[in-house]
């Protein structure tokens, strides 16, 4: 297949990268290897040059596509939240709301087991120093050790009134150190299972570790105080301030983060070595690297990493992926982080050489791309339009992927919008304090403004024709787009509402219930009811599913609606969309990245 030895280590690095990054969708079937994942290799890949003769006749990525492989390498979508995080040399352990424990590969992030015991939360983990146990913290007020050869509890540790928010195992594997929202802190002998009472906080303690070189010293945070311990003489002095603190592997540095600022310190000495800032946010959580000479910190959706062993001491990566807050971070090797987020995801990130580096200034511009909130497919006029939660309202050309133009609205803030170009106008409609908001975006005027009905709104879109705004609540209303004027209502009976979305066709419009589809045309005559349970008329051959609902687990993708097989499924890095819509050919998507896509299904996958 390689003709030339000279493009051996490009095709073995790309096929790495692609096997990574879409390794759940080619496990559970291999045939998207071609079918979906080759659609999307960077553009300057040399697997993209390589297929794209062959593939030119199938799905076309014409917007979304970037040109480099990213830092992210991996991206593992779980069904649960994700609230705490350990690793240990190839093993990722972490703890979900679910009451379960997962370990992964820190390589392929496949599944290794599940670890059930736990009846709440799992808060907090951490492995012990030969990899050969796992201690566990919950809302249950427990602590477990767990062996990691079987999965099973070894011993269960009771005695605290409140949820366990950390623990740490001792380097000499005898001891457990735990952190409670009763303000209490305990130490546990593994042995005997004896607990010995160390002190009672003013306020919950947030995090405890032990020293990497003497097993008898550990360091706890209770509101925003660190304060250093000594088993045997049970002492605590208030050292330093700061919410977060960790040591580095050989026990001689220790990085703290106190709101914006990261600071690393020699433990003994505690002389500055280095000193951070994060953008415009409190910095949550930190780490070192196996090594020592790469700290990371994580504030916000952003995780920060800092050559401390260059003499200028420098940010070499930013990483920009999760689309919430970041929940842990860890280094899992000197060059591979691995962080989890209240996103559901778990990330692994690939450290590239220091040359990569942004400054502050490019990080500014980065930082503040705006999630996409709506997105309009007129595949008639061959545009889509996006609205951004900035109010920002784009154009975008179908067969090319450019931007044509590009509007301020007054909508920032607002979730639930819909946007058209109507004749000569492009009209933005918004929902926001209990009013709709009908906009000229180009000539910024406000059209009409109506009183959202009461009950809550639960989707809001401008009809096929152009001519109305349906509003889904309690109840389904129609307004005239110029006029205001209600056109019509229908009240939603209680099993359809809120777990129902709209869809329209011109003046009729759907609800999807269970078991099938209810719907009503709001004609001239006002509202007369469609039969149930059926289809809408003239729907694709083929079908977008996954990915809209916030619930469901799957991957956006497109299925066949005869056989209801799955012919095309996007990649992880393109999960769960605030919005996307499918004509048969085209499929637009916006999402919390701020990124648009648009897909060109031909007639060659529409059989």
């Amino acid at each position: 297949m390689i003709a030339q030895a000279g493009t051996s280590c490009q095709w073995a690095t790309d096929s790495q990268r692609l096997i990574l990054e879409y390794f759940d969708m080619i496990n559970v079937s291999p045939s998207h290897i071609y079918c979906s994942a080759l659609k999307f290799p960077p553009s300057l890949s040399w697997l993209h040059q390589y297929y794209s003769v062959g593939l030119s006749q199938e799905v076309k990525v014409v917007k979304g596509l970037s040109t480099g492989w990213g830092t992210c390498f991996r991206t593992v979508q779980l069904d649960w939240s994700i609230l705490a995080l350990a690793c240990w040399k190839d093993t990722i352990a972490v703890g979900l709301k679910s009451n379960y424990i997962i370990t992964l590969n820190a390589i392929t992030g496949s599944k290794i087991a599940v670890l059930s015991g736990h009846t709440d939360t799992v808060l907090s983990l951490a492995f012990s120093s030969d990899g050969t146990s796992l201690v566990s913290g919950s809302s249950d007020k427990t602590i477990k050790l767990w062996d990691m050869q079987t999965g099973g509890v070894v011993k269960t540790f009771e005695g605290h009134t409140g949820c366990v928010l950390s623990v740490s195992i001792s380097g000499d594997c005898t001891k457990i150190v735990s952190g409670s929202d009763d303000k209490m802190i305990c130490v546990w002998y593994i042995q005997s299972g004896f607990c010995r009472y160390v002190g009672q906080q003013k306020h919950k303690v947030l995090s405890v570790c032990f020293f990497p070189l003497d097993p008898q010293c550990y360091i706890s945070i209770s509101g925003d105080k660190i304060q250093e311990w000594n088993t045997n003489y049970n002492w605590g002095i208030t050292k330093y301030n700061g919410s977060c603190a960790t040591f580095s592997c050989d026990g001689t540095k220790l990085i703290s983060c106190s709101k914006a600022v990261v600071q690393v310190q020699s433990f003994d000495s505690r002389a500055v070595v280095a000193e951070f800032l994060v953008n415009n946010n409190h910095a949550n959580y930190c780490c070192f690297s196996p090594d020592g000479k790469l700290v990371a910190a994580a504030a916000g959706h952003i995780a920060y990493v800092w050559n401390i062993a260059n003499p200028e001491t420098c940010l070499i990566e930013t990483f920009i992926g999760h689309t919430s807050d970041i929940t842990s971070l860890v280094f899992s090797s000197p060059t591979s982080l691995i962080s989890t987020s209240q996103d559901q995801s778990i990330k692994l990130w690939q450290i590239s050489a220091p040359s990569t580096s942004l400054d502050m200034t490019d990080l500014e511009s980065i930082s503040h791309i705006s999630p996409i909130k709506s997105i309009t497919l007129q595949a008639k006029d061959e545009i889509a339009i996006s609205s951004d939660s900035d109010g920002v309202v784009r154009i975008w050309e179908l067969s090319t992927g450019i931007c044509k133009a590009s509007f301020q609205t007054p909508a920032k803030g607002s979730c639930l919008r819909d946007a058209q170009l109507i004749g000569s106008k492009l009209v933005l409609v918004w929902h926001m304090a209990e009013k709709i908001h009908i906009w000229d975006v180009e000539k910024g005027e406000l059209l009409q403004t109506v009183d959202a009905p009461q009950g809550g709104v639960k989707d809001l879109r401008i009809s096929g024709d152009r001519t109305k705004v349906f509003c889904m609540g309690i109840r389904i209303y129609a307004w005239d787009i110029w006029t205001g004027e209600v056109m019509g209502r229908v009240k939603l009976g209680f099993h359809m509402y809120p777990d129902t979305f709209l869809t329209m066709d011109s003046s009729r419009v759907w609800v999807c219930i269970p078991g099938g589809i209810e719907g009503w045309d709001f004609g001239v005559l006002g509202p007369s009811s469609i039969n149930k349970y059926t289809e809408p008329p003239n729907r694709p051959h083929l079908d977008f599913i996954g990915g809209i609902r916030k619930e469901r687990s799957l991957l956006p993708g497109i299925e066949d609606t005869i056989t209801g097989k799955e012919v095309f499924r996007l990649p992880s890095g393109y999960t769960r969309p605030n919005d996307a819509q499918w004509d048969g050919q085209y499929l637009v998507a916006g999402y919390d990245s701020g990124e648009v896509m648009i897909l060109d299904c031909n007639c060659t996958l529409i059989h």
